[in-house]
């Protein structure tokens, strides 16, 4: 039946099982916790949340980019590390104000592509990079980067905070193109005005100052459902997606879709009744935003169409990340 292929497609997705190891990695930090006290949210969210004694509190995150995608495209690789990381603030209802990076290479060419990538999507994004550390003598070419951004206190978007009853929108930005370094990327910002790229990835600061969202995260490696499950495991729930209500693309493939990091796109949570505005205020800023599940207790997420049902992560059975 295509409906339990493309569940398990899903789950053994390479962006699903490659979150595996975190589990791990957090694990051996748990004895240090306690000294953690100003960190209002630490490992499983989009970014870090830390408590600076007013109103405002700093977000904190970091990403590296993919071998794959390193090793294809220099210029692409700095560019994407200023998507990741403004989408990790966004996605959390803040503002991002300045980056640091990472650089190793031994190739002096492909490092000045790299940071050349950074410098545009720094004018893309208006996000300053405003310093590193640079490994000129390794044998591969890799990079990080980390942000940090600043939110109110009170109108911060989690992962964590989803509740039985809650509705799931999936909103995506629509206006875009499969990325030529892989079938799994959705490009939306590279050909757009800087002032449309950053009305769209703002939106989510609007929805958090309003108090409209009960949790969220932007769609990431995992995908659409990939990204819902990452949620669902850190709120210790569960969902059920009609896959049918899940905005789409007419020229790419669905399962490729559901699989895709589309740059510009959030999985959220909200109460019933404040969907509709949700929805209004992203078709406002220029994404696609639809009701595509409900939340419930059985931290079970399923996906269903007219041809059945199938489970695609069993959270009290396995793990995506683990947290």
């Amino acid at each position: 039946m295509y409906i339990e292929e493309l569940a398990e497609s899903i789950r053994t997705f390479e962006g699903v099982t490659r979150k595996k190891p975190i589990s791990d990695i957090v694990r051996i930090f748990e004895t240090v916790r306690p000294e953690y006290s100003d960190a209002i949210v630490d490992f499983g969210d989009d970014a870090a949340v830390i408590d600076i004694g007013t109103d405002d509190v700093i977000l904190f995150a970091a990403d590296a980019i993919w071998g794959k995608i390193v090793n294809k495209s220099p210029w692409w690789t700095g560019y994407t590390s200023v998507v990741v990381n403004v989408n990790d603030i966004s996605a959390m209802g803040g503002r991002p104000l300045a980056m640091v990076n990472v650089m190793s290479s031994d190739d002096h060419s492909s490092t000045e592509e790299v940071m050349k990538g950074i410098r545009d999507g720094i004018k893309k994004f208006g996000v300053p990079m405003v310093g590193g550390h640079m490994h000129p003598d390794t044998p591969y070419n890799s990079l990080a980067v980390s942000i940090i951004g600043i939110a109110k206190k009170d109108s911060v978007i989690r992962s964590d905070t989803a509740s039985p009853g809650d509705v799931v929108i999936a909103a995506y930005d629509m206006d875009g193109r499969v990325g030529k370094n892989s079938p799994y990327s959705w490009d939306t910002t590279s050909f757009k005005e800087s002032a449309v790229v950053r009305e769209r990835f703002m939106v989510m600061q609007e929805l958090g100052e309003k108090r409209l969202v009960t949790a969220g995260k932007d769609i990431s490696n995992p995908g659409t459902i990939g990204t819902l499950g990452m949620l669902c495991e850190v709120s210790k729930v569960g969902a059920s997606v009609d896959i049918r209500k899940i905005p789409r693309p007419d020229n790419v493939d669905f399962e490729q879709w559901l699989k895709i990091y589309p740059a510009t796109g959030y999985i959220l949570t909200v109460k019933e009744e404040k969907a509709s505005q949700c929805v209004k205020m992203f078709e406002n800023a220029g994404l696609k935003a639809a009701v595509m599940g409900e939340i419930n207790d059985s931290q079970v997420i399923d996906i269903y169409d007219n041809s059945g049902k199938a489970i695609v992560f069993d959270l009290k059975n396995d793990t995506i990340t683990g947290i």
